[in-house]
């Protein structure tokens, strides 16, 4: 049984061949797992790109002209909204897949593994988690470590 939000909805799309890429149902245990205990309700996207895509959306939204692994994009709430009302919307993830698996091929991680570790901080970072600071990332990577521990998944910063 995957445990998480009471309501968690995952809409997974795949722009690039399935071939290699985990099935739907392993992204949707990692968001949970991600989200158990922190949030009630969550609605999100994860889209699965190609290098191309990736890199545009990277250049577009980040400055930065290259493909990264996964990029994040947290909702944001109408204004108008009476105080305390929040929308179960948590944001979009992109995952680039040529990415993750030359990344899980020159790390030596199995690749199922790489895609739960980055599903699993991608949706960290939806949830207002980050990594720009020193204190922040130690403290990002140690709840990802223990996230993934629960899942049986190794430390996947273990050789850094």
């Amino acid at each position: 049984m995957t445990r998480g939000p009471i309501r968690l909805d995952v809409s997974i799309t795949y722009a690039v061949p399935r071939t290699g890429i985990p099935a739907a149902v392993s992204f949707r245990k990692w968001v949970a797992a991600a989200l158990e205990s922190r949030i009630r309700e969550a609605d999100l996207a994860i889209r699965i790109v190609g290098t191309k895509e990736g890199r545009a959306l990277n250049r577009h939204y980040r400055g930065k002209d290259y493909a990264t692994n996964v990029l994040s994009f947290p909702a944001e709430l109408p204004d108008g909204l009476p105080k305390g009302v929040k929308l179960p919307l948590l944001g979009d993830l992109v995952i680039c897949a040529p990415v993750v698996a030359r990344e899980a091929k020159e790390q030596k991680k199995p690749l199922a593994a790489h895609y739960a570790h980055l599903t699993v901080h991608g949706a960290l970072h939806l949830l207002g988690w980050d990594h720009e600071d020193e204190k922040e990332a130690i403290c990002m990577e140690q709840l990802e470590r223990e996230i993934l521990a629960g899942m049986g998944i190794e430390d996947p910063y273990r050789d850094e």
